[in-house]
């Protein structure tokens, strides 16, 4: 029977950060997904990397600066998925008054060092570039500064990472059961492999109760609240890439965010989930509601019929007694269970995708008595896999890698540069010119990614692929996204 210091159960961006940690300190590691790397909560985000200016109003200010810090790390260690993007919002009076919104903002640019993001200020909105898109009565507004992610490529090249420091990653491998024997959990698996470890990180997200009542025998006092945050994605609503944040009439917010040259995404609602997160889906009624609250402010009206692609995450957020799903805390809490004094399991509840980092050096923290003489901290300051650009910038490594395929498409290589960062290298090695890309599926989607895709990421779907690896499926017909699935289909088989 195989044996590792490590399994962990969930191949979101918690499981996928925490494998990385754990090998990078010299475990053996075993990750175990049920599904695809992402396929759930984590790839159903808003796709930014924030603080949470929101939270504030809730006294979260640790969880703010825990995740503005986080900012400024990922901004550092994955320069191919994290970019900066300006924040508008409209001032509308009768939700909050200025001084409140100068207040915020100004903790906002305080609670961390903001080493490379520039600060918040007043902006006028009747005039260019800001006002694009908006009504006429809006005239005062702020401007600040966040980051946007590709979420579903963060767990991907976090995973990446991971196995290139020896872990062992498994999808559409479910852990059916395990149980403790002696010093160490014996685990069954899906397929009927069985592997021994000596602690178990019960990374499963929505599932995280499930897993360790049922599957792993441990009862729990602590408690999870469901909550689906549902997006839209609808033809571009305005020109520019800055993004806004819209205050709703319920005194939420929306985001209103650039989704590549020809979409802007919308989100994100908050509703209480009961049932199987599996089947969570985004409803008319909450698309119905993001329609209405980027209506209230754009100059052109926004319907449902208009949305192109909608997608929701079941957030697993700790149960700390709030009854209203938007004030229930965003911060994660930790959970050790060992009641032998040994072969612990440790349950993840809540997380942002913001501070999955930190979550796991936290969870490394809490194992390391169990591991005597592990090595310390490590991702703060390691690029994940390409994004090491060297002593150069993002914008130098990207004219040189035009450079050297300048036989190829630029929009081909945009696209590729974007997902890939310096791994594009690797997956294009010799090509010269479109030809030797193999067939083109649409929306600058060639065999040689999908490729790619299936033998390095993990890739087995056209779904994987449409829509989490890339985004492509959003800008191909149903004829050519068959035809993705069909070669998919052959490539796996």
């Amino acid at each position: 029977m195989e044996r590792f210091d490590l399994l962990v159960i969930g191949g979101g961006i918690n499981g996928a950060g925490i494998a990385r940690d754990a090998a990078g300190r010299g475990l053996s590691v075993l990750l175990v997904e049920k599904d695809d790397l992402g396929a759930h909560t984590s790839s159903s985000s808003s796709k930014l990397i924030h603080g949470g200016l929101r939270y504030l109003e809730h006294f979260e200010f640790r969880l703010v600066a825990e995740a503005l810090a986080e900012r400024e790390v990922l901004l550092k260690v994955a320069r191919h998925l994290v970019w900066p993007v300006r924040f508008v919002m409209p001032h509308v009076p009768e939700l909050r008054p200025r001084w409140m919104i100068r207040a915020g903002l100004f903790l906002y640019d305080h609670l961390a060092r903001r080493a490379s993001l520039p600060g918040s200020h007043a902006v006028r909105l009747d005039a260019p570039p800001y006002n694009a898109g908006l009504k006429p009565q809006f005239r005062h507004g702020f401007i600040y500064s966040d980051c946007r992610v590709d979420d579903a490529r963060l767990v991907v090249i976090n995973a990446m990472d991971a196995r290139g420091r020896g872990a062992e990653i498994l999808t559409r491998t479910e852990c059916l059961s395990a149980c403790r024997e002696g010093d160490a959990w014996r685990a069954t698996l899906a397929g009927g492999r069985e592997v021994r470890a000596r602690a178990i990180v019960n990374a499963a997200g929505p599932w995280v109760k499930r897993v360790l009542n049922e599957r792993l025998g441990q009862p729990s006092k602590d408690g999870i609240k469901l909550v689906k945050g549902s997006h839209i994605v609808l033809p571009q609503l305005y020109r520019g890439d800055h993004a806004f944040i819209l205050q709703n009439d319920d005194r939420r917010v929306v985001f209103m965010i650039p989704y590549g040259e020809r979409h802007t995404l919308v989100g994100t609602t908050d509703v209480a989930l009961e049932g199987d997160p599996d089947a969570a889906q985004a409803s008319d009624a909450e698309a119905a509601y993001l329609c209405r609250a980027v209506g209230r402010y754009l100059e052109k009206p926004v319907e449902p019929a208009q949305v192109a692609w909608r997608y929701t995450g079941v957030r697993p957020l700790y149960d700390d007694g709030t009854s209203d799903p938007s004030a229930i805390t965003r911060d994660y809490t930790l959970r050790v269970d060992d009641a032998s004094g040994t072969a612990p399991v440790l349950s993840v509840y809540g997380g942002k995708i913001t501070t999955y980092r930190r979550l796991a050096e936290h969870a490394m923290q809490q194992l390391a008595p169990y591991f005597p003489g592990l090595k310390g901290n490590w991702t703060a300051d390691e690029p994940l896999l390409g994004g090491d650009f060297g002593e150069s910038g993002r914008e130098q490594a990207r004219d040189a890698f035009f450079a050297r395929y300048r036989g190829l498409p630029q929009e081909t290589l945009r696209g590729l540069f974007r997902r890939h960062g310096m791994l594009a290298y690797e997956m294009l090695g010799a090509a010269r010119t479109a030809a030797d890309l193999g067939e083109h599926f649409g929306a600058e989607l060639y065999v040689r990614e999908v490729d790619y895709l299936v033998a390095r990421e993990w890739a087995r779907s056209a779904e994987d692929v449409l829509w989490r690896r890339t985004k492509a499926g959003l800008h191909l017909d149903p004829a050519q996204r068959e035809a993705v699935s069909r070669y998919c289909t052959r490539r796996v088989s």
